[in-house]
């Protein structure tokens, strides 16, 4: 583009599975990045997450796939059980036919293990990423040709182009969106990690199962090659709390499946301490882009964890945004418009058909007795997940 200094880096704000894994798609197209987090490490808050297979085409596609396998847990089946009733409601197999269909495995893996293989594979290219801690972006100003960013200790640096890639409460967002804070769904995540010798022989599983229930559920599987067991109870509930990092409370959480199966309730008094969030998101929008500024991930299209998509999400806008960038020839405002316009139909789908997973997931009374029926006769069936596992 006339007037762009194309020789500037691209600067990234906000250092998680996000933002890392843009910096690293643009590497591998030879372009120049600097990632600032806010915090004195790269870290991740949280336990598992789940990958389907377009994570996996993402990791294969970002040369991840090796360091991931060494890390990941591979769960034979995704079960769901009623955790009013104990039925089994569906299960489908993670097998050699699920593999040959989508062509890419389904895994678990700790937040904190991923971010650890992209950062990894960051560090492994100093001439083009440079990493930043203790670094957070608390101002910024499109100056037409370039950006420029203040850090909060006053530092300034400019770049060709800036991702915003700081998460639900993107302060880059306000500045290009402004809709103002996120919508809080009425639904609370606590979250534990149990080590595999303190779960009960009965009630371990190298399976990912998901105990549905009356505005209620549990999810519980492996991680770290069997070394732990994740556990993440969510239950409608007003309480709010910016973050993801808060304390829950036992009671509250035990009160709420009072009337629970034994076996989630045994898994859940196994646990004394326990982490929390609000689970929150916003509307769908077209556009989340301005000029030479654009955003990825949660800060571009927050989603609800039902569909286990976010992580994944971000780790796709990462590798079709360099894409666009390479195919505009370093037209950073063009390239942005086309990465939005790939993206924005696609998230969207993501994030309400989340919010409907959840819906199906609390279901109640002749509600939940349909859901049983018709995921039964389902058989376990893969295929309308297609449109998502097949990836970008």
């Amino acid at each position: 583009m006339p007037g762009a200094d194309n020789t500037l880096p691209v600067l990234i704000a906000g250092g998680g599975i996000g933002g890392c894994a843009t910096a690293l798609a643009l590497s591998e197209r030879g372009i120049a990045c600097r990632v600032f987090e806010q915090a004195e490490a790269f870290k991740e808050v949280g336990a598992g997450i789940q990958l389907g297979p377009n994570a996996f085409k993402m990791f294969a596609r970002l040369g991840l796939t090796d360091a991931v396998n060494d890390v990941a847990w591979f769960p034979d089946r995704l079960v769901m059980m009623d955790n009013f009733t104990g039925e089994r409601v569906v299960s489908m197999a993670l097998d050699e036919a699920h593999m040959a269909r989508f062509r890419y495995p389904y895994g678990v893996i700790h937040r904190a293990d991923l971010l650890d293989v992209i950062v990894a594979a960051c560090r492994a290219r100093p001439d083009l990423i440079e990493l930043n801690t203790s670094s957070k972006v608390v101002a910024h100003e499109d100056r037409g040709h370039s950006v420029a960013i203040t850090l909060q200790n006053g530092e300034k640096h400019e770049g060709v182009a800036l991702i915003g890639a700081e998460g639900l409460w993107s302060r880059i967002r306000e500045s290009v969106i402004g809709d103002g804070k996120p919508r809080v769904s009425g639904h609370i995540a606590y979250r534990a990690v149990l080590p595999r010798s303190e779960v009960p022989e009965d009630l371990w599983s190298p399976s990912i199962v998901l105990w549905g229930g009356e505005k209620r559920h549990l999810v519980h599987y492996p991680l770290r090659r069997g070394e732990l067991y994740n556990l993440v109870a969510v239950f409608h509930s007003q309480r709010y709390e910016e973050g993801w990092d808060a304390y829950g409370d036992p009671a509250e959480l035990n009160e709420r499946f009072a009337s629970a199966v034994p076996q989630c309730k045994r898994l859940l008094e196994k646990i004394d301490s326990w982490r929390m969030w609000v689970l929150c998101d916003r509307e769908p929008v077209k556009n989340w882009s301005s000029n030479r500024i654009t955003l990825i991930g949660d800060a571009a299209h927050p989603m609800l964890q039902y569909l286990a998509q976010g992580a994944v999400m971000s780790m796709e806008d990462a590798w079709v945004l360099a894409n666009a960038v390479q195919e505009a020839g370093g037209d950073y405002p063009q390239a942005f418009r086309a990465y939005q316009q790939t993206r924005y139909l696609r998230t969207a789908r993501v994030q309400l058909t989340a919010r409907f997973y959840g819906d199906i997931y609390h279901a109640a009374g002749v509600t939940r007795e349909l859901r049983n029926q018709l995921l039964s006769q389902s058989k376990g069936s893969s295929e309308g997940m297609a449109w998502l596992y097949d990836g970008v």
